[in-house]
Parts: C-alpha cells; structure tokens; sequence
C-alpha cells in the first residue's frame, strides 16, 4: 500500500533534517563525543594492559588509526556522491545492491543501539564515587541511569546544534583535564628518564597483541558519524572529509599520548600488573600523586560527563540510522518524520529512548550487574559490529565506483579501500578468536559465540526483508539507499505518479 501523504503539502520526509546547522568544530564535537576519550583512557586502555600483559598499547592506537585513515579515502570519496543520514546503509547498497544495504542497516541498528543504551550501565558505576565525595549520598546505579535518560531523551528531541553545544562543552572540558592528566605522568617518570619503548614494534609484535589491536579499534568508534550528519552539514563537500580525518588523528594522538603517558610514570614494566590491580583507578590514583585531590574529584566528574556526551551523540546517531529507515519506507514510515520545530528526527529518537527506558528497568528489576552485564557485554558487542560495518562498507565503496565509472583517482576508488578491507579483515578474524577476552567471559560461555552470531543473523533478517520488499512493496524498495532523494520518488508518487522500481544507476 502506497503510503499516504497530503497532497500539496510537504511531508516530514521531504523536509529532511535540519539544514546547513552543522560545520566542521561541530560534527568532530559529535564525533569524539561518541567515542568518549576520557571513558576509553580510564577504562579501555588500562584495561588492556591488564588483559593482555601488551605494553604496545600507544603504538595499536596509531596502527588502528591508519588503517581507519585508509578506509576514510574512499569512505569521504563516496560521502561527495551519496548524502544520507544512514551511511553505511547507504553506501553498501549503493555498492553491493539493496539487499546487502538493508542488512547493513540491520546490523547497524543493532550494533548502534548495543553501544548507546550500553553505556546507562557504565553512568552509574562512573557517578557513584563523585556523589559519594562531594554529597556523601552513594544512590543505586539505575537512580542514575534514569536522570541520564531523561537527559538525553529531552536533547534529543532538540535542535541538534543545541546538543552540540551541550557536547563542546563537555569534551573541551575532557580533554584539557586527560592532557593535564598526562603532563603530570610525563613530569613524573617512573625510575627518572622517560622510556619510548612503548612505541618499539617489539612491543606490539608479541602474543596477544592482536586482542590489543581489537580493543584499539573501540576506542575509535563513533568516528564513522562524520558522515551520518552530512545532510545537516554546511559544506559538507568540505565539511565531511575535513571532520573525517581530523577526528581519526585526534583520537589516534590522544590515545596513543595518554596510553603512552601511563607507561612513563608506572613503567614499561610494572604497567599490565598496576592495571589489573588498580583496573579504572589507575588514571586516577596517578593524578592523586602528581596532581593532588582536587585533580582527582574533577577528572571522577568529568568521567561521568565523558559517559553522558557520549550517550548523546550516540543516541543522535542511532537515531539518524532510524530516520533514514523510515523515510525509505524500510522501516514504518513513522520514523521517517521529523519536528517541524527543531528538525530532529522525533520518532525515531523516542524510540531509542523508550528502548532505553526498558533496558534499564529490566536490568534494574532482575537485578543483574550493570557494569559487567549491560556495559561490556553490550559495548564489546557494538564496538565488533560497528567493525562489521566499516569492513563491509569497504568493500561496497570499491563496487560502487567500478560500478559507476565515476571520476576518482585509483587510490581513492580501489587501493586505499582494498588495503583497509584487507586489514580490517584481519583484525576481525583476530576478534572472533579473542572475543572472550572481550568480554570477559570464560572461553565455553555461550556469549563467546552468541553475540558475534547475532550479526549475520541480523543481516540475513535484513536480506530477507528487502527481498520481501521487492517482491510486494516495488515503490519502498526503489527508495532504499537513496536517502533525500527518496522523498522526489515519494512526491511523485503522492501525486499519482508510477514508482521507480530501480532508480539509474543505482544497484539492485
């Protein structure tokens, strides 16, 4: 059945989101925002040298952050050529035709939820030490998750430059206290002399450090938004690809800094037993030394806002990938509309936060761990379907311009994709072998398997339902992948005119 939309007046779809509100400073604020630098400094990096017994940390950050770096080539190459707010939906079925698409945006749906509504496991854990010090209240874990939600369910529905600003906030804040963090590590170097042996290939060439390789690529999650805000992007021919390569190299140099610092002041050698003894405290027991309390009582509050901004940006990101759904029609078309007010996508946003809103009573009824439980199961499970995606987007970026023909240099269009899917293929091979270690389970959990299992299932779902899409709905499946385009082929059709049943050159 066609969908109905008033003739004569434009729809919600056909407005899109919100125009020409976004320049480079904000979209790298979403970006680093979603990949939370002071939550990954506390908690991803010590957590590796904990696991791993790998003093390569800082020299994974910088290997990871190239490879993203080629995969962001033909990546914002694309990004000039396709505009949607569902960018990896997008380009897959613009590359490898709409039935991969939609179960790449199955997977996305998945993986983006997983690491949004992860993270109201970690805001309590994360709150409860700097209400304790400053209040003397220690409340339970979902009495925090809830405020959380209710803040980020309210920026949600705003204008999206009001939740950048919110979110500049918050990470200029992070990340002058991380650098502080870390001058005082470097200015206090164990044994008197600063070592680089943490940038030394012998240290990342040893056992185990392909499970320091996979927890490097988390930290770096979230960049990939970059694209998903070019609708709403000034310039975005400048805009995106800019925001894009900017963000990997602060996230790489800021992780591999602060992972490095951690080894000055501990010791190269000392550094993999003080983590596992001291796990998140480390970062803070170091600027406890060197820095005093004050230092400390700034940087536990400033880790519960690192949680909170990511939560908003990843909540604004999932929230597009919906948006984009339902504005093809592959999912309800409800989803499709935005606030006339603000330009926010306001289903969908709701939606992600009434998942969020279960999630949270669920956990809190059964009684099961919020950090372990909710947190790292769901944000390892994220961070390897995200990996999924940036693999397979790859791939698809390559297909498009063989496809195409389009003007693009043979780096741009096959070889600094072709390199990256070739290392992003390793890395994954590494991570299903390591999954365990990401979880933290015992090598028989049924975890181990189950939840990387849940990706092809997902995409295979997502196959399926395009299929069934071709074959009952022609109009909705002609619109997949197309982004605002969709919304000409949704006018026409209001009007009586016939569905495109495949657009030219576009992929079936």
């Amino acid at each position: 059945m066609p969908p109905t939309t008033a003739i004569g007046r434009p729809s919600n779809v056909s407005d899109a989101l919100a125009r020409r509100r976004r320049g480079v400073p904000s979209v790298i604020f979403f970006v680093l925002s979603a990949a939370a630098p002071l939550t990954v400094v506390a908690g991803v990096v010590t957590t590796g040298y904990a696991v791993t017994g790998v003093t390569g940390m800082p020299l994974a950050f910088l290997v990871v952050g190239a490879v993203l770096a080629l995969f962001s080539v033909g990546y914002v190459a694309m990004a000039r050529r396709v505009e949607n707010a569902g960018s990896f939906y997008a380009y897959v079925s613009r590359g490898l035709g709409r039935p991969v698409g939609v179960g790449a945006a199955w997977v996305a749906l998945l993986a983006y939820n997983a690491l949004q509504v992860g993270l109201y496991g970690a805001i309590g854990a994360a709150a409860t030490p700097v209400l304790e010090r400053l209040l003397g209240v220690a409340p339970a874990w979902w009495v925090v998750a809830l405020v959380a939600w209710a803040l980020v369910a309210v920026l949600g529905l705003l204008r999206v430059d009001v939740n950048g600003m919110v979110l500049a906030v918050l990470l200029v804040a992070e990340i002058a206290v991380i650098l502080v963090f870390d001058l005082g590590q470097l200015s206090h170097p164990a044994g008197g002399s600063v070592d680089l042996a943490a940038f030394s290939p012998d240290s990342l060439l040893v056992p185990g450090a392909g499970a320091l390789l996979v927890l490097a690529v988390t930290g770096f999650v979230g960049f990939e938004s970059c694209v998903v805000f070019s609708e709403e992007s000034k310039e975005r021919r400048r805009t995106v690809p800019m925001a894009t390569y900017l963000s990997v190299a602060i996230i790489a140099g800021l992780y591999a800094l602060s992972s490095w610092a951690m080894t000055v002041a501990v010791g190269p050698d000392r550094i993999s037993a003080r983590a596992g003894e001291q796990s998140v405290e480390l970062i803070f027991n170091l600027a406890a030394a060197h820095l005093g309390d004050t230092a400390v009582t700034i940087g536990q509050a400033l880790f519960v806002t690192s949680v909170l901004a990511a939560m908003i940006s990843l909540h604004n990101t999932t929230a597009r990938y919906a948006f984009a759904l339902g504005r093809e029609r592959v999912l309800p078309a409800a989803f499709g509309q935005i606030s006339p007010r603000t330009g926010s996508p306001r289903v969908a946003s709701l939606a992600q936060s009434v998942l969020g809103l279960v999630v949270i009573v669920l956990y809190a009824a059964i009684g099961w761990d919020p950090v372990l439980q909710l947190f790292y199961y769901a944000v390892g499970g994220g961070g390897f379907g995200v990996l999924l995606l940036i693999t397979t987007t790859s791939i698809a970026v390559m297909a498009y311009f063989a496809r195409t023909r389009a003007r693009e240099s043979l780096w741009r269009r096959l070889i600094a994709p072709g390199l990256a899917a070739v290392a992003l293929v390793a890395i994954i091979t590494v991570a299903v072998d390591n999954f365990a270690i990401l979880l933290g389970v015992a090598p028989d959990s049924v975890l181990r398997w189950a939840v990387p299992a849940a990706y092809p299932v997902a995409a295979l779902v997502g196959v399926l339902w395009a299929l069934v899409l071709r074959r009952s709905r022609p109009d909705a499946y002609a619109r997949i992948g197309l982004g605002a385009e969709s919304a000409i082929l949704l006018a026409a059709q209001d009007f009586g005119g016939e569905p495109t049943r495949v657009r030219a050159g576009s992929s079936r």
